[in-house]
């Protein structure tokens, strides 16, 4: 399995968590695959300064602002690329259950290194 650990971010706020002792808490894997692969695809394109080509959502595309979602099998697409960049993701399948009024909603399901099966909801 991957070693790799991530700062453990609360489900509701997305914003770090401390643990018993006022530390900032951890999270370990299989966990933090699965939290590494929802913070991938929440990810603005630019929003990461060490690395602004992460990401797959723009506000604007060759200096056009953007009002509408992009067709759904795009989208399906840029997050299972973005989710198979994650450490220790093997397989990506993406469901989107709900595609209406700018928001998105569904499911990701990944494999990981580990044969496991995961499911992060959006």
């Amino acid at each position: 399995m991957s070693s790799f650990s991530t700062l453990l971010l609360d489900n509701s706020q997305w914003d770090l968590v401390l643990d018993a002792n006022g530390n900032i808490a951890r999270a370990d894997p299989p966990y933090a695959i699965a939290q590494d692969v929802a913070s991938a695809v929440r990810t603005f394109l630019g929003e990461v300064y060490y690395d602004t080509t992460q990401g797959i959502w723009s506000t604007s595309v060759n200096g056009k602002t953007l009002g509408k979602l992009p067709p759904a099998a795009l989208l399906i697409e840029l997050i299972n690329q973005t989710a198979l960049k994650v450490p220790g993701v093997v397989t990506v399948q993406t469901v989107i259950t709900s595609f209406k009024d700018r928001a998105v909603t569904g499911n990701i399901q990944f494999i990981d290194v580990n044969n496991q099966t995961h499911t992060v909801n959006f």
